[in-house]
């Protein structure tokens, strides 16, 4: 059981449905907001994600990111931000094969392409994030410490050969993502066959969607790790009950102190995870 847990709280996705919660943020001054009260209510971590505000979609736009970080910064609360890197990775298989594809709806970009919001935050010198998923060597290169987000076994063995050849700095942080169509199902069984091949002195959480978030918290700190929670993963604080990010964070919470553990402050999650 892990006694010294890490709250991160994944504020609001890129997942249109998301936006059916009245309680969704959409603009960077919403999504600041958001991501400051979960940090209130017990976050170290904030996971962002940004959106067009005029239409709700999600947007990789650099100025999006850059007025969430603002805003935060300038709230003076203590929280690490941790910029999302993960789009651009889709590619629709046409009709007719190479002839019509990539088809409508992919997003399939580089990998820089994918990172330029974090590298444009970070050569302004401003509002440079504590971390960001993805790609574990530019973020090395730019002092942004890397997150790397499993969801499946392949995934993990990617990660630990990506270790053992030196790209990832200790301590690697790994995310374990379950129950996203298709891969790693949200049941203790699988949950427990990755743990015991995570790679040693690495810290790690995981998440599960939909009506099992917060069950996912108790089963994580359990075998080990740590918890995410928030609305791009979960909208309910209940069911039929539209939640709050610090809703579901102060649940969280309250999960993990019943558990007899106790929740680590951002300054102790810098210290724990070797953020200057």
């Amino acid at each position: 059981m892990n006694s010294d847990v890490i709250i991160t709280c994944a504020i609001t996705g890129d997942d249109t449905k998301v936006t059916k919660s009245p309680h969704c943020p959409i603009t960077p001054e919403q999504i600041a907001a958001s991501a400051v009260e979960a940090a209130r209510a017990g976050a170290a971590i904030v996971h962002i994600h940004v959106r067009d505000p005029e239409t709700g979609a999600f947007s990789m736009a650099t100025r999006h990111y850059r007025e969430v970080v603002k805003r935060v910064r300038e709230s003076k609360v203590d929280v690490l931000v941790n910029l999302t890197c993960g789009m651009g990775g889709y590619i629709c298989i046409g009709q007719r094969g190479l002839e019509d594809t990539p088809a409508p709806g992919s997003d399939f970009v580089t990998q820089r392409e994918r990172m330029r919001h974090v590298i444009e935050l970070c050569e302004e010198g401003l509002y440079r994030p504590d971390i960001a998923t993805l790609d574990s060597g530019i973020l090395r290169e730019l002092g942004v410490k890397v997150e790397l987000e499993v969801f499946d076994t392949g995934n993990l063995w990617f990660v630990k050969q990506m270790i053992k050849e030196g790209l990832i700095p200790a301590p690697a942080m790994i995310q374990l993502c379950t129950g996203i169509p298709y891969g790693v199902p949200a049941d203790v069984g699988h949950l427990l066959a990755m743990v015991n091949y995570l790679p040693p002195e690495c810290v790690w959480t995981s998440f599960a969607v939909s009506r099992m978030q917060m069950p996912w918290v108790a089963q994580s700190i359990l075998l080990g790790g740590n918890v995410r929670v928030g609305l791009e993963d979960n909208l309910y604080l209940s069911r039929g009950v539209y939640a709050s990010n610090a809703q579901l964070v102060e649940k969280a919470r309250t999960i993990i102190e019943a558990m007899g553990a106790r929740v680590l402050t951002a300054a102790q999650t810098r210290e724990r995870l070797k953020i200057s």
